[in-house]
């Protein structure tokens, strides 16, 4: 048998602190649970950009690794609490988050977002990492609204 045929399936899901994003966190180790899978966690950073691609200067550096890192940390902790019923990997990559979480669902079951993060326009339905991962993901995607959030059913 190969690594391929014995692996627990792995289900990628995006945190970037969101309450959307937790919720997705939290479906994703529910249904690693009836499938026995394993849940890879991805947080991702970019430094941000003002006008023209510059930098911003700033008084202190920022570490945003290291801040990334805190939120998915936190962000599992409030989300699923300090019992872990399937395994979860972490990982912390910067570059865009679409391009980011596209990239680590490759060979994955499941690609897992919230329907919007942080960014952008809160009242959007669908925020555009979501919408992008949906578009051009090479596994299937699943959307998860955050917690309070009416369908317009």
């Amino acid at each position: 048998m190969t690594d391929d045929v014995t692996a627990a399936p792995r289900i990628v899901v995006g945190v970037d602190g969101s309450d959307p994003s937790k919720a997705a966190l939290w479906w994703a180790v529910r249904e690693a649970g009836l499938i026995g899978g394993v849940v890879e966690a991805v947080a991702v950073w970019e430094y941000p950009t003002a006008w023209y691609g510059w930098t911003p200067p700033q008084a202190e550096v920022f570490d945003y690794e290291k801040n990334a890192r805190r939120t998915l940390v936190e962000s599992i902790d409030r989300a699923i609490g300090p019992d872990r019923p399937v395994e979860i990997h972490t990982r912390v990559v910067q570059g865009h988050p679409a391009a980011v979480l596209l990239d680590a669902a490759r060979g994955a079951r499941l690609l897992v977002v919230g329907n919007r993060g942080h960014g952008g326009f809160a009242q959007a339905l669908l925020g555009s990492v979501g919408q992008h991962c949906a578009q051009h993901a090479s596994c299937p995607v699943v959307i998860v609204r955050g917690p309070g959030e009416a369908s317009n059913d």
